[in-house]
């Protein structure tokens, strides 16, 4: 017998979890379908973002911070620390402990909302009067019908052909997560955001990390100046980054994994490592999702094609996420996700891609939105700049870290903030003034007006802002 619902929800990662619960409070009688399971095989949602993605790396770089603030500058505050150890498996548990607590919070809150939550995996079957069959392989098969689905599916991490995952030499993001004590060498192939966060994590607890990069460019995406910045912070920390790179074969053995690669230069080079984490990006989750059952559309990378709306060549599905066009950020989901619900009730839900802040969580942190320099002059668009250093903030000094800038980008005539870029301590929190003051179409003027606290991190914002008309007061 099918249950009947007014809106199925596919995938309970960000995206899906939130439509989910944005569509129970809407009025809808609501499901969500996630397959995610956790140690002891019970329902683990939150997706790649909760379980083995966002949440967990930074629980990781929590703790690898301590462990090099214990060692290298605690001394700085006259705190006297010796002997101070990294106990691996209990830094591990203690992960574990944080995604659980989100997975359960996830639970609670389909239950505060009423929303019916099933444990397996989701696929379409056919179309039905009035929506579609929808199964659910688990501990239980169930059948429901939809009258609107939302399909959340995410993103599985990319392999590198000839060099699949076994996740215990050659790594995705999730061996990267669980490897059981600190490898004497670890390699990386990818210097995006998995990259650079788990290089970090490991470097601090000891590890000799090399990161290999196929563009000849460091961080290509981010702000040339800020890349610049965090590059030089990067190479002083000791974590060594190889651009311009061609990966040749990858060999394995019971000691490890053998790299052989073409430098920039075109020389033959080999990395031998312990471990090899792979972070060239992720690709769109539709296997196995019954998309030819119903004629969904899928594009050449398997990815579902949307319109501007979220809405699919099917009336009635909708898709959003890692498994559409667009950044694959957890937060871009989630709007997505709300927009969706709402537009199902026939409201006005909304995305601004303009808007969607970028965060890499190393030390110093990376955040930006909107603009960056480089794609202001390849569009022609007339700008002005402002920046501001951390060394001269008040804040940064007390806390022991000046490391880097912040980055204001205004159109030339109207001063309308066109881009903020930002590398250092706590940026990723301070980037969300810029996204708001953008949102608000706001000129730099108005930022450099609006009174910050003293001493704070976030003065340094309005001192950047203050740059763009050449007027900073403490630099």
């Amino acid at each position: 017998m099918s249950k009947q619902f007014d809106v199925v929800v596919i995938g309970g990662g960000p995206g899906g979890y939130i439509a989910a619960i944005r569509a129970a409070q809407l009025g809808f009688n609501t499901a969500c379908i996630d397959e995610w399971k956790n140690e002891k095989g019970g329902p683990a949602p939150g997706g790649t973002c909760t379980n083995v993605g966002c949440i967990p790396s930074k629980a990781l770089l929590q703790s690898s911070e301590h462990f090099e603030h214990a060692n290298k500058h605690f001394a700085e505050h006259g705190i006297t620390a010796t002997g101070v150890k990294m106990d691996v498996a209990k830094m591990i548990a203690r992960k574990d402990t944080v995604v659980k607590q989100n997975n359960d919070g996830i639970l609670f809150l389909f239950k505060k909302n009423k929303v019916s939550f099933f444990h397996g995996r989701g696929s379409f079957v056919k179309a039905v009067d009035g929506g579609y069959e929808i199964a659910v392989k688990g501990a239980a098969n169930e059948t429901l019908v939809a009258k609107q689905v939302i399909v959340a599916t995410g993103s599985n991490a990319r392999a590198l052909p000839g060099a699949p995952f076994d996740e215990e030499t050659i790594l995705s993001n999730d061996g990267a997560l669980r490897i059981g004590g600190v490898p004497k060498k670890l390699a990386l192939i990818g210097a995006g955001v998995i990259g650079l966060e788990m290089g970090s994590v490991w470097r601090r607890l000891g590890a000799d990390v090399t990161v290999l990069e196929g563009l000849p460019t460091f961080l290509g995406a981010v702000d040339e100046q800020i890349a610049k910045e965090a590059k030089k912070a990067f190479d002083k920390q000791g974590l060594k980054i190889e651009l311009g790179v061609k990966i040749g074969e990858i060999k394995t053995s019971k000691k490890g994994v053998s790299v052989a690669y073409a430098n920039a230069k075109g020389e033959a080079q080999t990395l031998d490592a312990d471990k090899l984490i792979i972070s060239i990006g992720r690709v769109p989750n539709t296997i196995g999702l019954g998309a030819e059952a119903v004629g969904l559309k899928l594009d050449e990378r398997g990815a579902i094609v949307v319109d501007e709306l979220c809405k699919t060549n099917l009336p009635g599905v909708w898709a959003v996420g890692d498994v559409v066009r667009g950044p694959m950020l957890a937060h871009k989901a989630e709007e997505e996700g709300v927009a969706v619900a709402e537009r199902i009730a026939g409201q006005h839900g909304h995305v601004n891609f303009n808007t969607i802040p970028w965060v890499i969580y190393t030390s110093p942190e990376i955040a930006w939105v909107g603009k960056t320099e480089q794609q202001l002059k390849a569009e022609g668009v007339a700008y002005k700049a402002g920046t501001f250093p951390f060394l001269a903030n008040g804040r940064a000094r007390a806390l022991g870290d000046t490391t880097g800038m912040v980055k204001f980008l205004a159109d030339a005539k109207t001063d309308e903030i066109l881009g903020v870029h930002m590398v250092g301590p706590m940026v990723s929190e301070l980037i969300s003034e810029a996204v708001v003051a953008m949102e608000f179409k706001a000129s730099s003027e108005d930022i450099a007006r609006i009174c910050h606290a003293h001493p704070s991190l976030s003065e340094a914002t309005k001192e950047a802002a203050l740059a763009v008309d050449k007027r900073t007061l403490n630099f």
